[in-house]
């Protein structure tokens, strides 16, 4: 389970916007939001890169 949408809704940045700066595709982008498909580490990695964050904060489940 990746945590994409809300670390990207949190930062108030649109998926158009991410998907151009991780050079994913904005349909593949919603896919990995909606836990429809994995992803690569290394396109985890951009992912993280274009939102600033650690990998680890996309893929760490949530508490409680």
């Amino acid at each position: 389970m990746y945590r994409i949408r809300e670390v990207r809704s949190a930062l108030k940045i649109s998926q158009k916007e991410l998907s151009d700066r991780a050079q994913v595709s904005r349909p593949y982008l919603v896919d990995l939001e909606h836990n429809r498909r994995g992803a690569k580490p290394e396109t985890l990695q951009r992912i993280a890169d274009a939102l600033g964050v650690n990998v680890s904060v996309l893929t760490e489940r949530e508490v409680g």
